[in-house]
């Protein structure tokens, strides 16, 4: 229904159908209720948040006690679940004890032939350096005798000279 002033006379329309009729009262409830909606939407959004503010630390506190004691129950109950139904033989510990045990005997030979080894190469060394030594001496020897030839035919030759003069 709509209020319409002409030339100082007021003409009130009204619709003709129901649908028309239903929606002019609609329109007026709008506007009668539209500054209460927006009153309504604020303490909502107020309420809203208060909740909020109370919900946060009750949802953490039962998040952590769900991750301190229900949780780990729950993992243990389902890995023995696991090892029930598992088809698969338990593992051994035999397996790596013997592949420990053997890498333990292998180091341990393979230091006994370092041992051996190292004292057959100083054995060698000693007899080596004997031999080197006896070398050495040898060459001392002759080289000696040389410079012992040498000399005297300088000398001999220093005779000579001084004779000719």
């Amino acid at each position: 229904m709509s209020l319409t002033l002409r030339k100082r006379r007021v003409i009130v329309e009204v619709p003709n159908t129901w649908m028309g009729r239903m929606k002019a009262q609609a329109v007026r409830a709008g506007d009668r209720l539209g500054p209460m909606a927006g009153q309504a939407k604020d303490m909502a959004a107020h309420r809203f948040e208060d909740a909020r503010y109370w919900a946060a630390p009750r949802l953490e506190d039962a998040a952590q006690r769900l991750e301190k004691d229900l949780a780990p129950r729950v993992s243990a109950m389902l890995a023995d679940a696991a090892k029930k139904v598992d088809p698969t033989p338990a593992r051994s510990r035999r397996w790596p004890v013997a592949v420990l045990v053997t890498g333990v005997a292998l180091g341990a030979m393979g230091y006994m032939f370092y041992r051996r080894n190292a004292q057959q190469w100083t054995d060698h060394m000693k007899d080596s350096a004997a031999d080197a030594s006896r070398w050495v001496s040898d060459k001392a020897d002759q080289t000696a005798g040389k410079a012992n030839q040498l000399a005297d035919k300088v000398s001999d030759k220093a005779d000579e000279a001084s004779k000719k003069y």
